[in-house]
């Protein structure tokens, strides 16, 4: 889609385009594209409401109803949030319903919300140049410039959950370990607001493991204690990825879950 073209245009010219192809995409689909345009533009920030259903719907050309069931898909992948009597809003990291979104490990009683935030301490950050493992799952090039970040979650004071990322260091450059440790909201949250890169999906492998010396010392385990290892990639907008990170979790007073819908 031509980034020149006004909204009419664009919408014309994704159908134009939809139509010469077998795959046909329905008109709140094409919305949807469109709206996504706009968000991943930075047109409307994390945080901040976008237009009404109607102002869209006059924007570009279709009905009400056809902008609402865009918004709603939106919406249920978390891209969007609706407020009763307030409008819509661009998700953030730093509402409180969102920012738990991608950590699965909740205590066996209670849940995180009564446990409270966890106590963050920044073990190591460094730029480093890239392996090919980790340009290939960042979608870099062998050697390309990435940020890693070694960091240890405690709940209780009681250290659960070790975590190694990688950044690629264009679009986080500037970030420190002093930043990191300074900033005291979800850590999605602070590359919204600093760098402007928002996460909106993710995939995650995961198995059980043995931990190896460092990580046992630094979680305070006791010898052959397993952990579980996920391994994560995030994505911003079309689906590029920003963030590899792997969390090695104690379950002993914790455990994974998962809404599967």
């Amino acid at each position: 889609m031509n980034p020149s073209l006004s909204p009419p245009d664009a919408l014309a010219a994704a159908a134009d385009s939809q139509a010469a192809t077998p795959a046909f995409s329905p008109l709140y689909q094409q919305i949807k594209g469109l709206i996504l345009q706009s968000l991943q533009a930075s047109e409307w920030k994390p945080g901040e409401s976008i237009p009404s259903e109607m102002e869209l719907a006059a924007r570009y050309r279709v009905s009400q109803g056809t902008v609402r069931k865009a918004i709603d898909e939106l919406a249920s992948g978390h891209l969007l949030i609706r407020k009763q009597g307030k409008g819509t809003f661009v998700a953030t990291h730093a509402e409180h319903q969102v920012q738990y979104r991608f950590l699965k490990l909740v205590p066996d009683q209670g849940d995180l919300n009564t446990e409270g935030p966890a106590q963050r301490a920044i073990v190591d950050c460094k730029r480093l140049r890239a392996s090919a493992e980790i340009a290939r799952a960042l979608a870099l090039r062998s050697g390309d410039t990435v940020l890693q970040v070694r960091r240890v979650l405690s709940f209780a004071n009681v250290p659960t959950i070790l975590e190694d990322l990688w950044l690629p260091g264009t679009p986080f450059k500037g970030l420190t370990a002093e930043r990191l440790a300074d900033y005291n909201g979800p850590m999605y949250a602070l590359f919204e607001t600093e760098f402007g890169v928002r996460m909106v999906r993710a995939e995650e492998k995961i198995r059980a493991v043995l931990p190896d010396k460092a990580q046992r010392e630094l979680l305070q385990l006791p010898h052959n204690t397993p952990l579980l290892s996920v391994e994560r990639i995030a994505y911003t907008y079309k689906d590029t990825p920003m963030e590899l990170r792997r969390g090695f979790y104690r379950t002993d007073t914790h455990h994974y879950h998962n809404d599967l819908n």
